[in-house]
This record gives C-alpha cells, structure tokens and sequence, in this order.
C-alpha cells in the first residue's frame, strides 16, 4: 500500500528549542501513523511561508511544530497555495494561544499522535488588509515588547496588565485616536490598545477575549480599551484585564465578521505575535472556516 505524503515543517528556535529534545520521537510517530515524511526546519522569519506555499503537489498533509507564529505562517502560505490541504500543529512555542483555544495536548507526543488519528476541524481564518492572521491582530500599549524580545515573549496582553499596575502618570500611556467602522456602525475614540481574535485566551489569559468564542462561526470578538482619564480609570482597566472581565464602561467589546480601523497616524500591529506592519488604513474580514486543523477527536 502506498503511504502518504506528509511535509513536516518546524521552527527549530520555538520556545526553548524544546522540539530538539523530541524531533525522533515525533517523526516516529508519524511514520508509524503511515506517513512518509519530508521535514523542513525553518532558518528565518518567514520561511514557512515559502515552504508551504511553493511545496511540490505530492502532500496529503502539512504538519508544522514551533509557537502560534510558526502556524500563522503556515495557515498564510497554504491560502496563498493553489491545493488546500489539512494542516496537523504540534505546539512548541512559549504561550501557545492558539494551540490551547483548539484543545491540543500539551506534550509533543501527544499532539504528533493527535496530527496521526485527530480529525479535521474547519477553522475560521482572518484576512489582514493584504495578510492574514490565524487568531489575533492587535495595536497599542506594549506590543511593540514581542518585536523586540524576539522568541522570549509574546505574552502582550499579561505584560500590558503587569506594565500598566506600574505605570505612575496617565501621560506615560500613549493613545491612539481611531475610527472603527463595523456592522454600519462607526466609533471614533483614542484607544490605548485594541485587539480582534478569534480565540479563548491571549498572552495566556483565559476567556479575556469574551464569553461564548468559537473558532467558527464566522465572526471575530473585539476588544477596545480606552484611553483612561484619571488614575482611577486607569485602576479599573488594570482590574477588569486581571479579572478577565471585558463587560465595562472603558472597553468596547463587540463580535463582527469584518472591521475597519482608519488613523491619522500610521499605527504598529501585531499579527499572532509578530510583526504586522504600520498602518494608517486596515481592514479586517472573517474567511470563515477558510482551512483544516487537526484537533483531538475521532476521524
């Protein structure tokens, strides 16, 4: 019998390096799971991409092992392909988001043996002006922190409520001024961080994205902060972040399937934790169910 044909794809400076200590075991895995296996360990930001993208069409399967970066490349590249194929994660990354909002097992094993027997899941995508991101795009307050630490850390959101406790002046907290246009509704407001997600924690967070998230139903959860106008304010927003509760007077927290955000200045973005670019002009859409992840269960 003919076996299939899996492209193993893997970001070797995941995490701590932690796939070095495991890489046999998992190919072992998938071998045994009846795959003949083509592995590429990434060497730059961005490799990924190109792998999946311009991959011979001989795959039945494409497995990538690294953090929620590693996949966004991953996902970008098969939707930049001509051949949709299902894509198999094994987590290796310092956080992980995206992994746990799928319910993947913490241990590599385990989730190279999920890639072998789980089934497909149809997985809503988000389309980033000319990108795209697997599950969050955010701006403001201290993203720009996961750029410049590289590997080491991409929780944004916890460093923000950790950052923003110390914080002694309302004038050390820079605002954005924006005009959100969604569902025929238009906000305009100063916003010291904003975030669209499509999944059930950041940085880590549990449910600090809202309540009732689903990773397919056509629609993102939007979170909004505002700028704080006294210390006070600025106290609430830190308690409401730590306590995972969004349903407050200085946040707007709406779900739409797509979303414009227009600034005067050109602003940073953060896309799955890495980074999305300068924009003054950014539209955001939901392709809903746009690919196939691997997730625990029975094929």
């Amino acid at each position: 019998m003919e076996r299939k044909k899996m492209l193993f794809v893997y970001n070797p400076k995941a995490g701590k390096a932690h796939i070095r200590n495991h890489l046999l075991d998992i190919i072992d895995i998938f071998t045994k799971g009846g795959y003949e296996v083509t592995v590429s360990p990434t060497q730059a930001a961005g490799d990924a991409v190109h792998l999946v993208r311009d991959r011979e069409d001989i795959y039945d399967l494409v497995v990538c092992s690294g953090g929620d970066g590693t996949m966004d490349e991953v996902v970008s590249g098969m939707l930049q392909g001509e051949k949709q194929l299902p894509i198999g994660y094994v987590p290796a990354g310092s956080t992980n988001d995206f992994a746990n909002s799928l319910q993947l097992p913490k241990t590599m094993k385990k989730a190279a043996e999920v890639v072998v027997n789980g089934m497909r899941f149809p997985c809503d995508v988000g389309a980033f002006n000319n990108g795209h991101f697997v599950y969050i795009a955010a701006f403001g307050l201290f993203t720009d922190v996961s750029y410049e630490t590289k590997q080491e850390v991409k929780n944004i959101l916890g460093h923000m409520a950790y950052l923003l406790e110390g914080v002694k002046s309302i004038s050390a907290i820079k605002s954005f001024h924006f005009k959100v246009t969604h569902d025929g509704e238009t906000i305009e407001d100063d916003f010291i961080y904003g975030m669209v997600t499509n999944s059930n924690s950041v940085g880590g967070f549990k449910k600090i994205t809202g309540k009732n998230v689903s990773l397919n139903d056509g629609v993102f959860e939007v979170t909004l902060i505002k700028m704080p106008k006294n210390p006070l304010e600025l106290s609430m927003v830190v308690t409401a972040l730590m306590n995972s509760d969004l349903n407050t007077k200085y946040m707007y927290c709406f779900k739409t399937a797509e979303i414009f955000f227009e600034s005067e200045e050109e602003v940073a973005w953060t896309l799955d934790g890495e980074f999305g670019g300068d924009h003054k002009n950014v539209a955001i859409s939901n392709l809903a169910k746009a690919v196939d992840i691997i997730v625990p269960g029975e094929k």
